[in-house]
């Protein structure tokens, strides 16, 4: 008998997406228990999701005073009871039927993954981006800032982060998807320690995508589960914090787990590079709002 996924919902003004949500969870053919955090919302969303508690014993919601992040927010929610799987849910997204079995399967099938993510899509079902990607280096970061990854279709040498995902893609091995829907086993997140609370918001989960490999796990894509992602709704409120917070959490990444393998100079343009992107796509939030 398979023990309930335990499901994390870290909800921060998502307003009516994150009842949707829980109820694509909800919906699932697997049995689950959900947790949602609520990060201090103002917009009436932890108000609906109070009342869907009333309806469902298989619900609960912890709500927090403050706004302490999304990664300390997800180690919170973790429960003692012993289960087999964690699964970690963007409020912004929907998971489409038989989807938390298929990412279950592609697990349980393969002992050396850690975790699995799903086909993201948006809501017309184009498939989104960074679904499936390399873990970020200077160069191929360099090239997928810049553009030059286009070129990565002619040369190997020029792919960037992402990849181009197969249209008839099965189940792959990948360095990393998509922080919006990750399946982890729950003992393999508790041996790592959870994740890194140093990162507010953004690259965190690629963080814990990189300590699986580092001891020994791989992360499983499964095209096979789909999940309409709604992206951007908890950040369009502070657009500027966010985009901060990305690229400080792209900042931490590089020192933590590259910066010692490079000299001094280039760990400085390193850094400028990730600061000067910043700086120079700040602007554009005037004109998304």
């Amino acid at each position: 008998m398979n023990t309930p996924v335990e499901v994390i919902v870290v909800n921060f003004n998502a307003g009516e997406a994150v009842v949707h949500c829980i109820e694509s969870v909800l919906a699932q053919s697997e049995p689950v228990a959900v947790t949602v955090i609520d990060n201090a919302s103002t917009d009436g969303s932890v108000e609906a999701v109070s009342r869907l508690c009333e309806r469902r014993n298989d619900v609960r919601l912890v709500r927090n005073d403050g706004n302490p992040g999304f990664a300390p927010a997800v180690n919170q929610a973790v429960g003692s009871e012993p289960r087999d799987y964690l699964l970690i849910l963007n409020p912004d997204c929907e998971m489409e039927p038989g989807s938390l079995s298929a990412l279950r399967q592609a697990l349980d099938g393969d002992p050396l993954a850690g975790l699995a993510g799903p086909m993201v899509t948006d809501a017309q079902g184009r498939p989104a981006r960074a679904m499936l990607r390399r873990f970020p280096s200077p160069w191929n970061s360099f090239l997928s800032f810049s553009g030059l990854w286009r070129l990565g279709q002619r040369s190997p040498a020029f792919q960037g982060v992402e990849i181009r995902v197969p249209e008839s893609a099965g189940v792959t091995v990948a360095e990393a998807v998509s922080g919006a829907c990750m399946l982890v086993r729950k003992q393999t997140f508790l041996d790592l320690g959870g994740m890194d609370e140093a990162y507010r918001l953004h690259c965190e989960d690629l963080d814990l995508m990189y300590r699986l490999r580092q001891n020994g796990y791989r992360c499983l894509f499964v095209p096979g589960a789909r999940v309409v992602h709604r992206q951007g709704l908890s950040s369009s409120s502070r657009p500027a914090w966010v985009h901060w917070q990305k690229h400080r959490g792209m900042q931490r990444f590089f020192q933590k787990f590259q910066a010692q393998r490079y000299a001094f100079p280039v760990r400085l343009l390193v850094s400028a590079g990730i600061w000067l992107r910043f700086l120079a796509t700040a602007p554009l939030l005037l004109f998304r709002r």
